[in-house]
């Protein structure tokens, strides 16, 4: 996985995640739902660039 695609993918992870803590704390059920969606895409995007990898090698 090339380097700024990894750290695209931890970005969209971390941003993700402190949106659906963010909408915990306040009891904003959108905000934590569109956090929950930014953090799975996040983490689509790392399992993708892994099974590049495997095939690349």
């Amino acid at each position: 996985m090339s380097s700024e695609e990894k750290t695209q993918a931890r970005a969209e992870q971390a941003k993700g995640k402190a949106k659906k803590t963010a909408g915990r704390l306040t009891g904003n059920e959108r905000l934590t739902a569109e956090g929950r969606t930014e953090q799975a895409k996040g983490d689509a995007r790392q399992a993708k660039e892994k099974v590049k990898d495997v095939f690349k090698d």
